[in-house]
């Protein structure tokens, strides 16, 4: 059974640099069996009801400004795959869990900047999911959870977002790989609780989180929940552990989470 993750996207340059960081999510895909395709959360992807893609090629989406115009240059041309998109399907309906199916968006860079480190011929199946930060953090669990069963099928499940994102509080000057003493305070308590599989604390971290204002701010919450839809889609095995854990520019947490 294949393990889903939390994967840090981080800011859209790392999909040209060549650093610890994009060296480990390199490796990593090297490392695990080769998967019969991949589902993936993404922050750049909300939507008030679950969307899931069923599109034949995907284009890929430059949802920002102000980068080299080498970042514009780059092809994501991942394919889907149907069957796995209706299957997804059918769990929802069995779960009751409301979606739509989208046949037309392309890759954003939450999505395709995590996908071309991991597997860079673009010849891994994808299927492109949107997240919901206006609902509670245990219905996005829920959400993952109902789609468990596609891990024994060899599928990846992937959450790409940021534990810690804030990019009011980004410090552009300072990249020496320190973190601000707030970040690493949140990103510690999160560990513990993860390590726990303690989902009543996780559930309700922005009362009991030291920093959570600062960590996961209202306007940035999206990069927060995919760590729970990849979480609940490890239900059954309730194991979580810490891959990887970076900083840029003072407090952008560069994590990797497996679950499972």
């Amino acid at each position: 059974m294949f393990p889903s993750f939390f994967i840090a996207h981080g800011a859209p340059m790392i999909a040209l640099e060549n650093n610890d960081y994009t060296q480990f999510i390199n490796e990593l895909g090297k490392t695990l069996p080769r998967p019969k395709a991949i589902v993936l959360f993404s922050a750049h992807w909300e939507t008030q009801t679950q969307q899931v893609s069923d599109v034949e090629e995907f284009s890929t989406i430059y949802d920002f400004g102000g980068f080299s115009e080498e970042l514009y240059r780059i092809q994501y041309p991942a394919k889907g795959q149907k069957d796995i998109t209706q299957e997804i399907v059918g769990l929802f309906e069995k779960q009751g869990i409301s979606f739509s199916v989208d046949t037309s968006r392309g890759l954003d860079h939450g999505a395709w900047v995590v996908l071309r480190l991991l597997y860079p011929d673009a010849d891994v199946p994808v299927i492109s999911m949107s997240v919901n930060s206006q609902l509670a953090p245990k219905e996005q669990y829920q959400i993952g959870k109902a789609l468990a069963a596609l891990r024994e099928q060899d599928i990846l499940i992937i959450g790409s977002g940021g534990t810690v994102h804030n990019l009011r509080a980004l410090k552009w000057a300072e990249d020496n790989g320190q973190a601000d003493d707030w970040a690493l305070g949140f990103d510690e308590w999160l560990e513990g609780r993860l390590k726990a599989w303690d989902v009543d604390s996780l559930f309700n971290y922005r009362a009991l989180a030291p920093a959570s204002q600062y960590a996961v701010p209202p306007y940035g919450s999206e990069h927060f929940v995919p760590l729970f839809y990849a979480m609940g889609a490890a239900d059954q095995e309730r194991e979580a552990k810490l891959l990887h854990r970076s900083y840029r520019y003072g407090n952008l947490s560069h994590s990797v989470w497996q679950f499972g």
